[in-house]
This record gives C-alpha cells, structure tokens and sequence, in this order.
C-alpha cells in the first residue's frame, strides 16, 4: 500500500476509535489569477479577456464602455478569478476624500460627489438618474477633492460641449426623428467622443461630427438615402453572411448614412444589435441611428488613413474627417463644391461652440 494511503487509513482507524469522523484532506482547485482589470474607455474585440468583481470576462465582439455582465450581453463570464486587476474603486479614496465610488445605474441627488474608476471625482449639478459621469452633462467633470472635502466651485467644464440650444441652432429644420436626447443617449457607447483632449478639442471635434452629419443628411432633414435607385446596389452577396434583411435593404441610413451589408454587421456586432437582420432599426430608433454614426466616426479609417475621431484628437485637421468619411470621391481635387460644404458647415458650428476651426481644413 503506497505510504500515503497507509496515512490516510490509520488516520480514519483513529478516528473510528476516538469516536469522531474522519476529516480526510480534500485537493483544492487551482486559484485562476484574474486578467488585467476592466476599463471603461479601454476598447476589447472579440476573445479579449477582463476582469471585473472578481471574475474573469471574455469578450464576444467590438466593445467600449459595457460593463461586464451588463443588459448589453457582450462579456461571457468565465469564472471567479483570485488576485489580480479590479476596476471597482475604493469606498475611501487614497487622498483622505470620504467620496464614495461611481455605482452604474445608481441615481444621485443633486450635489453628490463620487469617484469615478478613472480615480477623478465628479458632482452632479442635477437630480441624475444613473448616468455615467464621464459622459453626462449632469455632471461636473472632474471635481477637484482633497482631505478637507474638496471645492464646492467646479471646473468650468462640463459633460458633451453641445448643448440643446446649440443644436438646434445648429439644426433648425431638422426633422424630429434627430433628436437631442437621442445624441445624448448614444454618448455612452463612444465616451472618448468630444471628451478627449483640451476643452477647444472637445468642441472641434463635436463641430466636425456635426458638420459632416449635416452635409450627409441635408441639415438632419434626411433619415434615409433619397437615391432610391441605388438601393439596391450596397449588397456584397459574397460575404459569408449574405444579406439576410434583402439585397434592397442596405441603403444610407442616420446621420452619416450607414450603408452596405458589411457595414451593418460590424456596426451591430460592435453595438450589442443585430443590425444586418434588422437594418431598419438605423430609421425608426434615435439612439441606435446616432450610435451607428459614432461607430463610424470613432472606429472606422473608410477610405482614409484614420478615424475621424482620431483626425481631430491628434491635430491632422477636419480635412482628414472628409477623408475618412468619403475621401475617395471629394479629396484630391475632385468634388470640391462638396468637400467645401462641409468645410463652411464646419467653420459655421465650431464658432457658435465659441472655438478656432483650427487647420488643415480640406483634403
């Protein structure tokens, strides 16, 4: 009998004898160390690995900004992790702050200052029903704390640059279907959209989007594309997925006027919604519409060299948005009644936000 076994059976003989049960050594399971913690502004494709309370979480597709385990079902849990990255922020900040962490979905009275898991602090300057600090205009962002309780004076800046009244000088034919809220709305799926960079930054960057929204749609006026006779042609059946919605169903829609079978599948694998069986929901729901436009503006070079988003944070200039957008037929000298359009709409907007258009405005 191996030496082992011989332990364990006079161990039980013992406690048969004292008249006790036998508490037998039990093998425990390998503790998984967890990944690196989640990030809300970090982006994960599919296969990515976070962690998030204590589990670790795979990602399915194209992500930013969804919690793991949240509604939008994007993250596979797989399972309680030991030591390793967390994004919870501590109930007592570092500095000596008695804030309590940012909750997801938790609403707040006006006046409540919170740390956020980027480690600023944030107050909400209204009733907040649970939006997220980083990209609401419920809140002030940051607040500058200390052990003493911080500031009751905030920075001057605050949530996305366009306020309601802007947009709708901006828009004032538009059609009801664009609206505000909507926009507002969609913020969350692309946080790092005119809130990166300096104050001037955010505002050009919201200027150029908007400009480049407006010359796609007539002013907001359009939801769909108004060439019925192309609508038929943005299918690429030899894509594995095929067309499922109808070869006629993936024509322009929104504010940059998603189109193409492809576009519609990535665009609604990177959203959490199935966009290329129901392509029509780019019409009917503001907040997905305006969504599918920050897809493209913060993910996608298109015939450019980079995102738009990336265009404006980075000083290449609006003209490299054109580019990005629909380079391949109004840059390098052709089209140009159509790339100026979007220059003086540009120009028109980042002055009611009070900004310089900055340079490099055309491509």
């Amino acid at each position: 009998m191996p030496r082992q076994r011989r332990l364990l059976a006079l161990l039980s003989a013992l406690a048969i004898a004292f008249g006790v049960a036998a508490v037998l050594p039990t093998a425990s399971a390998a503790t998984v160390s967890c990944a690196a913690g989640w990030s809300s502004t970090t982006v994960y494709t599919n296969g990515n690995v976070a962690s998030y309370n204590s589990h670790n979480w795979l990602a399915q597709w194209w992500t930013q900004n969804d919690t793991p385990g949240g509604s939008a079902g994007v993250w596979k849990d797989q399972g309680a992790c030991g030591s390793g990255g967390t994004t919870t922020p501590p109930t007592t900040p570092a500095s000596g702050c008695s804030y309590p962490a940012w909750v997801a979905g938790t609403s707040y009275t006006a006046g409540t200052i919170v740390q956020y898991s980027n480690g600023l602090y944030y107050q909400a300057t209204h009733d907040n029903p649970g939006y997220d600090p980083v990209i609401s205009t419920w809140y002030w962002s940051p607040y500058s704390c200390t052990s003493g309780g911080g500031t009751t004076t905030p920075p001057a800046t605050t949530g996305f640059p366009v306020s309601e009244a802007q947009f709708n000088q901006m828009f004032p034919s538009r059609n009801s279907f664009y609206t505000y809220s909507g926009l507002v709305t969609a913020l969350s799926a692309y946080p790092a959209f005119a809130a990166t960079g300096s104050t001037t930054v955010r505002a050009q960057e919201a200027a150029a989007f908007l400009a480049n929204v407006s010359h796609e749609t007539g002013g907001l006026v359009y939801i769909v594309e108004q060439n019925t006779a192309d609508w038929g042609t943005y299918c690429l059946a030899s894509e594995p997925y095929g067309c499922p919605a109808g070869t006629s169903s993936y024509y322009g829609r929104g504010p940059l006027q998603l189109s193409w079978n492809f576009n519609y599948k990535a665009a609604g694998d990177a959203l959490g919604i199935d966009l290329l069986d129901s392509p029509s929901l780019v019409a009917t729901d503001a907040a997905i519409s305006w969504k599918t436009a920050l897809w493209y503006w913060d993910t996608q070079n298109g015939p450019g060299t980079m995102t738009a988003h990336n265009a404006m944070v980075n000083g290449a200039g609006f003209g490299e948005t054109i580019r990005s957008i629909n380079g391949s037929i109004e840059c390098n000298g052709q089209n140009t009644a159509e790339m100026q359009d979007r220059v003086t709409k540009y120009q028109s907007y980042a002055a009611i936000l009070g900004v310089s258009p900055g340079s490099n405005l055309t491509c």
